[in-house]
C-alpha cells in the first residue's frame, strides 16, 4: 500500500476545511469573530509548510499547503482590511 495516499486524504480533508470559512468571509465580510494573531500566525506556518514541502518534494504538502495558504492569505487579507 503507499502511504502518500494517507498524505493525499489528509490533505484534501484538512485543506477542504478551510472552504467554508473562506466563502462565508469572502460573501459577508465579515471578519468579527476572526483573530487577526490566530490567522496571521496559522498563514505564516503553512507558507513555512509549504517551503518544506517543496524541499522534500513531498507532492500531498505541496498541494494542501498551495490551497491552504491561499484560502487563509484570503481570510487574513479580508480581516486586515474590514476587520
Amino acid at each position: 500500500m503507499n502511504l502518500e495516499w494517507f498524505g493525499y486524504a489528509a490533505a484534501a480533508l484538512t485543506s477542504g476545511s478551510f472552504i467554508p470559512q473562506a466563502l462565508m468571509t469572502i460573501r459577508t465580510r465579515d471578519t468579527r469573530g476572526i483573530s487577526r494573531g490566530m490567522y496571521a500566525m496559522f498563514t505564516t506556518g503553512v507558507a513555512l509548510w509549504l517551503a518544506y514541502g517543496l524541499a522534500i518534494g513531498s507532492w500531498p504538502m505541496i498541494i494542501a499547503n498551495t490551497l491552504t495558504l491561499a484560502l487563509a492569505s484570503t481570510v487574513l487579507i479580508l480581516k486586515l482590511r474590514f476587520g
